[in-house]
């Protein structure tokens, strides 16, 4: 299993803190889920049928002609490798390491990309992913490049796979209105924006062959009936988008403006999270753990994803750390 964030437990008995009295900004989940609808007893006792409402809830917000619910986009990750013969994958990185591992599992040829790298790379790729806004630099890609792209790969029967797990508060750059396209699969999370990750919730946007290959590999009844209740009564709260998106961006450019001022200019991010690289990673990472405070790590290249504080307490209580880090650090310094 690869490494995610949102290891609360594991952290809580590493560090002996109770899991209560964490600050957990590693997830990139907004801070504020929305209210859970009453859940009528039907859709616990019954088998949960596909023509509840769901489906086209999903179409009405996402902009999309059709959509498959599945448990989570992490679900359609696993299986749509399944959906091709072996072949050649470009993944956009870094990004979401699931995507590569994934393809890798299935035996495919997979080659990492930087993004200046892909036009070099893509006539020669079956397959190219794509995370967008990108996790966890943030990068966002137009519209017209990645169309462009899926267009090259199309032609010789090559898919473009985007995966817009934090599109929800730009769905101007969306690839959803476009989905239907051959060749062109969008996936998105639900869980993130309406910060209710633990209800196992995503929808995957394509062509109705393709949809009907991955229903067939998802099987029946893959979204439980409470599941497909609450997710209508979110993706239909029209206003509660407005204020998710609002709150949320308001709270990420506190959190990129208090980070700047302790020296941590992050090098990205999005509505959801900032990313930053910095040769003091770990140390920062491991400081903050042992204050209650939970980072997500990239060991690899030494980089930080903090989530949005929910509220002024928690930005203060993040401030208050990277003070007495700073502190920390000038202490340890040689005189």
């Amino acid at each position: 299993m690869l490494e995610h964030g949102g290891r609360l437990r594991r952290a809580a008995l590493e560090y002996g803190i109770a899991e209560e009295d964490w600050l957990d900004l590693s997830t990139g989940l907004a801070p504020w889920p929305f209210p859970v609808p009453e859940i009528p007893l039907r859709a616990w006792a019954r088998l949960p049928e596909n023509d509840d409402g769901l489906e086209q809830a999903a179409c009405d917000y996402y902009g999309a002609s059709q959509v498959l619910p599945v448990a989570g986009s992490q679900m359609a990750i696993q299986l749509l490798p399944r959906l091709r013969r072996a072949g050649k994958v470009g993944v956009l990185s870094p990004c979401y390491a699931e995507h590569a591992e994934a393809w890798r599992r299935s035996g495919y040829i997979v080659r990492e990309v930087l993004e200046q790298e892909v036009d070099f790379f893509l006539d020669s790729l079956d397959v190219l992913v794509v995370v967008n806004p990108n996790n966890p630099t943030g990068l966002n890609l137009t519209p017209a490049r990645l169309l462009d792209w899926h267009a090259r790969l199309a032609q010789r029967g090559g898919w473009l796979v985007v995966d817009e797990a934090f599109m929800d508060n730009t769905p101007q750059l969306s690839l959803a209105p476009h989905a239907h396209q051959v060749g062109l699969i969008v996936l998105r999370s639900f869980g993130k924006f309406f910060g209710l990750a633990g209800v196992r919730l995503g929808f995957v946007l394509a062509e109705r062959k393709v949809l009907r290959l991955l229903a067939e590999q998802v099987g029946p009844w893959a979204v439980s009936g409470p599941t497909r209740v609450l997710g209508q009564a979110c993706l239909r709260d029209t206003e509660g988008h407005t204020r998710q998106r609002i709150r949320s961006d308001e709270a990420s450019e506190r959190l990129a403006a208090l980070l700047e001022r302790h020296g941590f200019k992050p090098q990205g991010g999005c509505a959801l999270f900032q990313w930053l690289i910095t040769e003091q990673a770990a140390a920062l990472h491991e400081f903050m753990a042992r204050r209650g405070i939970l980072l997500r790590l990239f060991a690899h290249n030494s980089s930080l994803r903090f989530g949005l504080p929910a509220d002024a307490a928690d930005e203060a209580r993040l401030e208050q750390a990277l003070q007495a880090f700073a502190k920390h650090c000038s202490m340890e310094k040689p005189a």
